[in-house]
């Protein structure tokens, strides 16, 4: 039976045991990346909340804590130089270890490509690869000595078939789930898988804004006839994080009801 973790319904379809883990989420403060961090913390595990606004990752905090769960914020612009890896250093100072790294930040500057300026393919690439990137190369590190790790990165169907308007968040999610199938390749030794999480529709402020109209249309080509919830990637990521899945790596895992085929 679903159950409720601050606001967020976390599902709780999945028994996972992640007690004595410490799992780091960039983009905690809300939406998927909210989601996946009490999802994470209802599991057991220790959550390290990453994302620009202090005062959002506090919410979040407190949300878990409440529900008996533990999890601290650790503010941090993914984008800036260095702070992918000061914010590693602190979550493994602070915790001893890092089991579990969950790469969902993202952004979108959506035009189509002729109008696209240089500045906004820049940001989204930034954010959307690079940051990733270096949290992985920070992360890979404490987990090799450990010879055990999860990553998780929230790709996106838009980097698997491409989008009108997304040049910029098409190729950045594309270029994940390439960096995915070679780190895995590259770490499987080391017992650390990582895997990526490919969104389609979900429900969610950005997707509220369409209006009623449009999710009409959004439905009707989505073989599930309906918006997929925050639980249902978050349940996804906390498979790919556990123990159950050590023979899963390199895969990319739609969860989009159908949309792609």
């Amino acid at each position: 039976m679903a159950h409720q973790t601050g606001g967020t319904d976390v599902g709780g379809r999945l028994r996972v045991d992640l007690h004595g883990q410490v799992a780091l989420v960039t983009g905690a403060s809300q939406g998927l990346g909210r989601a996946i961090a009490e999802v994470l913390a209802t599991a057991g595990a220790t959550v390290a909340l990453v994302a620009r606004s202090a005062d959002k990752l506090a919410d979040v905090a407190a949300a878990i804590t409440s529900n008996e769960g533990r999890a601290e914020a650790f503010p941090c612009d993914v984008s800036r130089e260095g702070e992918p890896q000061r914010v590693v250093d602190a979550v493994v100072e602070r915790f001893g270890r890092l089991d579990i790294l969950v790469n969902n930040a993202g952004v979108t500057r959506d035009t189509l490509l002729p109008r696209m300026s240089d500045e906004e393919w820049d940001a989204v690439l930034t954010t959307n690869l690079r940051a990733p990137f270096l949290f992985m190369r920070a992360a890979s590190r404490p987990m090799m000595q450990q010879r055990y790790g999860r990553i998780v990165n929230v790709a996106s169907v838009s980097g698997l078939i491409g989008n009108p308007g997304q040049a910029n968040y098409s190729a950045s999610k594309a270029g994940l789930v390439g960096l995915t199938k070679t780190a895995a390749k590259e770490l499987a030794g080391r017992k650390i898988t990582v895997n990526a999480v490919a969104p389609g529709f979900i429900a969610s402020e950005m997707t509220a804004a369409l209006g009623p109209a449009l999710l009409d249309e959004v439905k009707k080509r989505v073989p599930a006839k309906r918006l997929g919830e925050a639980w249902e990637i978050a349940d996804a990521v906390l498979f790919l994080a556990s123990p159950s899945a050590a023979y899963v790596t390199a895969q990319t895992l739609v969860v989009d009801g159908g949309l792609i085929g």
